[in-house]
């Protein structure tokens, strides 16, 4: 939890910098902080996944993970539901400001892999730097989005505390009944997944990944290492 607050509290600040300084922001210096930001994530990613000691377990989950949430196609449910939020609260053209603001952010801050993965993480293993890095981003990119939709956007902070902290809290009630092979695993493949944000930031690919439709991944060392642990003893009977 102590890290869904400082990620609340980088969004205030950034919100409010954004109000007070929104004619002096340039979209330039904006892609800068971006792509910085990006390195960040990226080192963090790589610091997560290497921590690996079974390799093939992260291929494993990686590929029938990506394969499930590409069949449910995640990423466009996830669209699909803010697009309806949207709707439902922003009547026309004319409508608040304040509830554009507050809804696209929301939307933006809690809708997302490093959500997911950095509270998994902060529950599991009490690491925060996943979270406290998302709020660095989050907090960046309230600055331009105060600056254009106003105080709004500084609301958001509700529903990233009920969001966020709720997996936090969920993952530390479970972590304790999880082997340690399986949390280490989940928190490689969960770097796998951070690794994929910071190529998005960094627009180093044709395309972006979809990293939505790769969340089951996370979750899929639950099952794989008690069942290869069993296959193990299984095979050992016989050769």
């Amino acid at each position: 939890m102590p890290a869904t607050f400082i990620n609340m509290l980088l969004i205030l600040l950034g919100g409010a910098a954004g109000l007070l300084f929104k004619n002096l922001i340039s979209s330039r210096l904006m892609s800068i902080l971006t792509h910085a930001l990006g390195l960040c994530v990226l080192v963090i990613g790589i610091g997560s996944a290497i921590g690996t000691q079974n390799m093939l377990c992260v291929i494993v989950c990686m590929v029938i993970g990506t394969v499930i949430g590409n069949a449910i196609d995640i990423e466009r449910r996830l669209e699909g539901a803010g697009d309806f939020l949207r709707a439902r609260v922003i009547k026309d053209d004319s409508g608040s400001r304040f509830t554009e603001g507050f809804f696209n952010a929301a939307l933006l801050f809690c809708v997302g892999a490093m959500a997911i993965t950095g509270s998994i993480e902060a529950g599991l293993n009490h690491n925060y730097s996943i979270i406290i890095s998302k709020g660095v981003i989050d907090g960046v990119t309230s600055i331009s989005f105060a600056a254009t939709m106003g105080v709004g956007v500084m609301f958001s902070v509700i529903p990233l505390l009920i969001y966020q902290g709720g997996i936090t809290l969920l993952a530390g009630w479970v972590g304790p009944y999880l082997p340690d092979a399986v949390i280490t695993e989940m928190t490689a493949v969960g770097g796998a997944l951070i690794i994929a944000i910071a190529v998005n930031m960094l627009e180093l690919g044709k395309e972006k990944i979809k990293v939505g439709n790769m969340l089951p991944a996370i979750f899929l060392p639950i099952a794989y290492i008690p069942l290869a642990s069993w296959l193990e003893t299984l095979l050992s009977q016989f050769f």
